[in-house]
């Protein structure tokens, strides 16, 4: 049985007010998650409050994480005064 090497994701190092939507998100349910379609390939899962999404879109490596880092600000400004 051979193997499986992880896929390259790139590095992305989130910022402050990245790290704070996160935070914010994680804390209050909201879950985004990159899925491997293929190598070199990922869309995103967004699991919030018991409901379930998927981004119909494909992303290339480095900007899976700007793509997910934009959804956590996107549900964090959108909620943040409404929980």
């Amino acid at each position: 049985m051979g193997v499986n090497k992880p896929f390259d994701m790139g590095d992305y190092t989130p910022s402050n007010e990245d790290f704070k939507c996160y935070d914010w998100c994680i804390k209050n349910d909201i879950l985004i998650s990159p899925i491997a379609i293929r190598e070199a390939r990922w869309t995103i899962e967004i699991y919030n409050k018991g409901i379930t999404n998927k981004d119909p879109n494909d992303y290339k490596k480095v900007d899976i994480w700007i793509k997910v880092y934009e959804y956590y600000k996107y549900y964090y400004y959108k909620y943040e005064n409404k929980i």
